[in-house]
């Protein structure tokens, strides 16, 4: 047994020191916080923010079959995805401490989540015949995308101008 001192006062959680995969999933079961926001565009993935403060962002995405990113970083921003209801894919590139070019694939189903840090490019995509949606926190710099193209020899390549 343990003596818990009678002044003993509980500090109440912050919530931007949760882990942002922890985040995404409380989100993720709580469809009454975003349901009223969901959609899909046939042009492009449907991104909606659902709550945003000073140290972190929280976005819902719609994706109909065949919808993806392009091959991108977040910048200096961390954070996690969750994927609520579909199937999603992401290539995840880098170069290895040998000098390899690698391309790891990885298929996501629903309650599956993806964690990530500046430096992380990849790729997201619903390669499959049902619509997706998935739940994504950004963290410091938020919601940025900066594009990449994957050269064979060199790696991941930041584009620039963008």
């Amino acid at each position: 047994m343990f003596a818990v001192p009678a002044n003993t006062v509980a500090v109440a959680e912050n919530p931007v020191l949760r882990h942002p995969v922890r985040v995404a999933l409380e989100f993720a079961a709580d469809r009454d916080r975003w349901r009223h926001l969901l959609r899909y565009d046939p042009d492009e993935r449907f991104a909606a923010l659902i709550t945003a403060d000073a140290g972190q962002q929280v976005w819902l995405l719609g994706w109909l079959p065949g919808q993806e990113t392009d091959l991108h970083d977040h910048g200096q921003a961390t954070g996690a995805f969750t994927i609520v209801s579909g199937d999603l894919a992401e290539t995840v590139a880098r170069r290895a401490g040998d000098g390899r070019v690698l391309r790891e694939e990885h298929a996501l189903t629903t309650g599956q989540s993806r964690v990530f840090g500046p430096g992380y490019v990849h790729q997201v995509r619903n390669m499959g015949p049902d619509p997706a949606v998935s739940i994504h926190v950004y963290r410091s710099a938020g919601r940025t995308m900066r594009p990449f193209r994957l050269d064979p020899v060199s790696g991941p390549v930041r584009v620039s101008g963008r």
